[in-house]
C-alpha cells in the first residue's frame, strides 16, 4: 500500500502549518514556497483540510491559515482521511461489487485490518511529525 501523493503533500503541508503555531498565520503561497510543492497543489489541498476542519482560513487583514486545533490532537489518520476518504486496504468493505464476493471467506476479516490501520496511523500526532525548532532557531 501507497499513500496517493496528495495524501502525502497534504502530510507535508500541515507539518509545515504547524510550524506556524502559536497564533501565526500563514498562506497557501507561503505553504507552497517552504515545502517546494506548486501553488495550485497546495490551494487545492488547504481547501480540502479547511473542509476536514484541520485549518482555518481567515480572510482580510491580519487573515491567513493557521490550524484549526492543536498540532497534539491532529492525527496522521485525520490528514490522510482529509484527502483520501475513509482508511481501507481493500474496495470491497465500502459496498463496491466484488467478483469473488459470493465465496469470499477474507471479507468479514477487512474490517479488523482497516481498524489496525486506521488505529497504527491516529497514534502519531501532528507534533510528532514537524520538525522541533531549536534552541537557537527560537531565539
Amino acid at each position: 500500500m501507497r499513500l496517493s501523493n496528495l495524501a502525502d503533500y497534504a502530510v507535508v503541508i500541515m507539518s509545515a502549518a504547524a510550524g506556524h503555531c502559536g497564533g501565526g498565520r500563514t498562506s497557501a503561497a507561503a505553504l507552497a514556497c517552504e515545502t517546494g510543492l506548486p501553488v495550485p497543489t497546495v490551494q487545492k489541498l488547504v481547501s480540502k483540510l479547511t473542509a476536514a476542519g484541520l485549518l482555518r482560513a481567515t480572510r482580510g487583514a491580519g487573515g491567513g491559515l493557521q490550524l484549526a486545533r492543536p498540532a497534539a490532537a491532529v492525527s496522521l489518520a485525520d490528514i490522510v482521511e482529509a484527502v483520501e476518504g475513509p482508511i481501507a486496504l481493500t474496495a470491497c468493505v465500502d459496498g463496491t461489487e466484488c467478483v469473488v464476493d459470493h465465496n469470499c471467506s477474507v471479507k468479514p476479516h477487512w474490517p479488523l485490518v482497516n481498524s489496525a490501520l486506521r488505529g497504527a496511523l491516529a497514534q502519531i500526532s501532528l507534533v510528532q511529525l514537524t520538525p522541533q525548532q531549536t534552541t537557537e532557531e527560537l531565539a
